[in-house]
C-alpha cells in the first residue's frame, strides 16, 4: 500500500515561518529512525533525481549534521543541520544553513530554525514541522528556491521508502 497521505503545507510572512504536516502509515519509531540515522535520512532527504549524501553525523544535543545534495549531473550543494534540541520520538531541533564542504556557513543564504513535533495515533504517524526565519526576504528566498516544492517531494521519498521498513 503506498504511503499517499496528503502533506499540509503554509507559509505565514507576518512571522517569517513555514509550517508543514505529514502523517505517515509507519509506526513512530521508524518515523525517527528516519529522521536521526544518516543511512536512512540519505534515502529520502532529496528530491529525485537529486540525492542526499552525509559526510558527518553527529546526532546529539550540539552536534552536527553535514551532507551534501547531490545533483544528477553531479553537482553539490552543502548544508548543515546543528542540533539544538533532542528529546527522542517527541522533537527535534536544529539549526540549518548552507556551508561549504567543510560546514563553514555561507553568510549570504538564509539560515532558519526547525522544530519537529513528532506524535503517535491510531497507527498513523504525524510530523509537524515548522521552519523560522530571520527575515521575511530569507524565507522569500528559499520559497522561490523551490523550498515548496522540493520538500514536499522529499516528505513523500520518506513515505515511499517507510512501508518497506515497517515489515522488517
Amino acid at each position: 500500500m503506498k504511503n499517499k497521505l496528503m502533506t499540509d503545507f503554509s507559509v505565514d510572512k507576518q512571522n517569517n515561518t513555514i509550517k508543514v504536516r505529514k502523517e505517515f502509515m509507519a509506526p513512530l519509531n521508524h518515523v525517527w529512525a528516519a529522521w536521526t540515522e544518516k543511512e536512512l535520512l540519505d534515502q529520502w532527504w532529496a528530491p529525485k533525481p537529486w540525492k542526499s549524501e552525509t559526510k558527518t553525523m553527529d546526532f546529539r544535543e550540539g552536534g552536527r549534521r553535514l551532507y551534501a545534495m547531490v545533483g544528477p549531473e553531479g553537482e553539490r550543494h552543502w548544508s548543515i543541520a546543528d542540533y539544538t534540541s533532542i528529546t527522542p520520538k517527541t522533537n527535534l531541533k536544529y539549526r540549518a544553513g548552507f556551508c561549504d564542504s567543510e560546514g563553514n556557513i555561507n553568510q549570504d543564504m538564509p539560515q532558519s530554525d526547525w522544530n519537529i513535533d513528532f506524535a503517535e495515533s491510531d497507527g498513523l504517524t504525524a510530523v509537524d514541522v515548522e521552519i523560522r526565519h530571520e527575515k521575511l526576504s530569507d524565507l522569500e528566498t528559499v520559497l522561490e528556491m523551490g523550498f515548496r516544492e522540493g520538500f514536499t517531494a522529499t516528505l513523500q521519498e520518506l513515505a515511499e521508502i517507510l512501508p518497506a521498513k515497517s515489515n522488517q
